[in-house]
């Protein structure tokens, strides 16, 4: 009888340190690409798809897919890439690599499958479809990654990077790239990275310095940072109003709640002039956020109905 306790305890104790093993693996594999960023990418190029179909169906999610994993590799290999910069910054100072919970090697070994796998689908979709997404992971791990190291205006060329995954969804629905509605939705996805990369800088100047990143408080002072970011904000909630010139945005229940919600968004914004503090900060990157999330769902709610 006790040895067969024994038995179910040692059985017992290996299952869940299987279980261990694989969550902590699952942990490392979503830090490593991270993984809220590249779902949310994947969701603005099922957005682009959608604007170009008209419809949801299940030939959505294959592209859809395919972004999810070539960006899930370009993000790990990012994380390669800035490894020693990563374990200077208190923000990122516990991701895998940095934090020794993954080697470099095995960290390397994964970008470049996911890659490899990505660029594969992605050649299976179209070869127009394949293009951009091999140009988007040029673009950000060997154009955007380097230039932060260069200059504290990065972002700006950088944002092309977000603005690819719809275009890549618009094209594997079969729409022209060069189509003014996909253009539009691009633009305003390019812009809105700017405020909000430099939202963060405004909460995280310290560590990228640490880091070795060049920041706006290099040439300018905390005030001026802010009017710069807020100016950007403007410009973003602008850019919106191209939906109605491209048609993407053409009902008056989307295009009044679109206003209403990017006046409100312009309104909270204004604390940041006022209120110099790195709580607005915060406050003030959730919002746009909130904004860009609200427009996404907004135009393709009104482009199915």
């Amino acid at each position: 009888m006790a040895s067969s306790i024994s038995l179910t305890e040692k059985f017992s104790s290996k299952s869940k340190s299987k279980s261990a093993n694989l969550s902590e693996f699952i942990n490392i594999l979503s830090e490593l690409t991270k993984f809220r960023i590249t779902f949310f990418v994947s969701v603005t190029t099922f957005v682009g798809f959608i604007l170009q179909s008209k419809e949801i169906s299940f030939d959505f999610i294959y592209p859809a897919l395919a972004v999810l994993v070539l960006a899930s590799g370009a993000s790990a290999l990012n994380e390669y890439q800035e490894r020693y910069s990563d374990s200077r910054m208190k923000r990122t100072s516990n991701r895998p690599i940095p934090s020794g919970r993954l080697s470099e090697t095995n960290a390397l070994y994964i970008a470049l499958s996911l890659i490899f796998i990505g660029s594969l689908m992605m050649l299976a979709q179209t070869v127009e479809v394949f293009v951009l997404g091999v140009f988007t992971l040029f673009w950000y791990n060997l154009i955007y990654t380097p230039l932060k190291k260069i200059t504290s205006f990065a972002i700006i060329p950088g944002s092309l990077v977000g603005a690819m995954p719809p275009i890549i969804g618009w094209a594997a629905a079969g729409g022209n790239i060069f189509d003014n509605q996909i253009l539009s939705f691009a633009s305003f996805m390019f812009i809105w990275q700017i405020p909000h990369f430099w939202l963060l800088v405004l909460l995280y100047d310290d560590q990228y310095k640490q880091a070795k990143f060049p920041t706006l408080s290099d040439k300018f002072n905390n005030k001026q940072i802010v009017w710069i970011t807020f100016f950007w904000i403007v410009v973003l909630l602008f850019s919106s109003s191209l939906f109605i010139f491209s048609e993407l945005s053409v009902s008056y229940l989307s295009n009044i709640l679109l206003a209403i919600f990017g006046l409100a968004t312009f309104v909270y914004s204004l604390k940041l002039l006022s209120i110099g503090k790195k709580d607005i900060f915060r406050k003030t990157f959730l919002a746009i956020n909130a904004y860009v999330l609200f427009v996404l769902i907004t135009v393709s709610v009104e482009n199915l109905i």
